[in-house]
């Protein structure tokens, strides 16, 4: 199971229409269906993998020690470890940054994970794009974010807690 960080574990800090990641350990907060739809997913024998865009690292607006305590706080909470991080701009052109599915098959290759007995969870448009790319099956959590969605999931789900039902009524 690979989840998106931002708008899918913790809130997702949207101005205008468009999604930001926290930039400090003050502004993270967990989504309040988070605990409980990792706590479902582990129950039904799913390997947890975080795949995250985290350009305001690139951009000077987050450090990567704010970064490492919010993921602190991800393991402590969720009992989540394996946190993929692109810290990249669009620009860099890297293979990691999603919509490419670099760290999906990073973790898939890492943990011996079956591509497409997998799904990938995310807010936005390149989180689904992403799991396409590495063969899995997708479920957008539709926030109804001022951006194109140009890829369709397999599912469109209000909630974290929603897209979790429909990946075990199908797994």
């Amino acid at each position: 199971m690979f989840l998106d960080r931002d708008g899918v574990i913790n809130r997702a800090i949207v101005r205008a229409g468009t999604p930001y990641s926290p930039r400090t350990v003050e502004e993270f907060e967990f989504m309040p269906d988070a605990a409980a739809s990792v706590d479902r997913l582990r129950a039904a024998g799913f390997y947890l993998a975080i795949a995250t865009n985290q350009p305001e690292i690139a951009r000077g607006n987050l450090s990567w020690t704010a970064l490492a305590a919010m993921h602190a706080l991800i393991e402590r909470r969720l009992g989540i470890s394996d946190i993929r991080v692109c810290p990249h701009e669009d620009r860099d052109d890297c293979a990691c940054r999603k919509p490419k599915p670099g760290m999906l098959l990073a973790a898939a290759r890492d943990a011996h994970l079956d591509l497409p007995g997998s799904f990938m969870i995310g807010d936005r448009w390149r989180d689904v794009a992403a799991g396409r790319a590495a063969g899995c099956r997708t479920a957008l959590l539709d926030y109804k974010y001022d951006e194109a969605m140009d890829v369709r999931p397999d599912f469109t789900a209000a909630s974290l807690a929603k897209a979790v039902d429909w990946v075990l009524s199908i797994s």
